[in-house]
């Protein structure tokens, strides 16, 4: 599977950061963990040994998921884009819920990055594949799991 995952330079760097500190500190730090259960004898009954052991299985297949991300992770400046008026990837967008008069603002980020209590929602997002190709001033109509919602889009930028 060689398909690109979009990502902002922050979302690539934070998954860098992670698979830095898993090899650097957590992956050593297991090996002195097993490496100690082992001295303690029989393996069958050790839970320390067991436990580790699956902590250690854990942080590899994490380690090789970050490194396939990270391989295939096509990183978009977001800078390039200031002045774009249309909601591309990497677009901080505030909109007005038109049924409640509530303000979000969301970034579209790409899918590893997406939190939406912390305001980055995925590209692949119902709400977000809505308001690509939208400019501030559009509205756009959004099925929801609670019906469907209408949004007006109030600004776009590029940070």
């Amino acid at each position: 599977m060689s398909n690109r995952i979009p990502m902002t330079p922050e979302g690539y760097a934070r998954l860098q950061e992670e698979l830095k500190r898993l090899k650097t500190v957590e992956r050593p730090a297991i090996i002195r963990a097993i490496a100690e259960a082992r001295a303690h004898g029989d393996l069958s009954e050790n839970a320390e040994y067991h436990a580790a052991r699956e902590r250690q299985s854990f942080i590899e297949g994490r380690v090789m998921e970050l490194e396939d991300k990270l391989a295939r992770a096509e990183v978009i400046d977001v800078a390039k884009l200031a002045g774009e008026k249309r909601i591309m990837f990497g677009a901080t967008v505030r909109l007005v819920d038109e049924e409640t008069d509530e303000e979000v603002t969301y970034r579209i980020v790409g899918p590893e990055e997406a939190d939406v209590a912390k305001g980055l929602l995925s590209i692949h997002a119902p709400l977000a594949r809505a308001l690509i190709g939208k400019e501030a001033g559009d509205r756009v109509e959004v099925e929801t799991p609670r019906g469907t919602r209408y949004f007006e889009i109030l600004e776009v930028r590029y940070v």
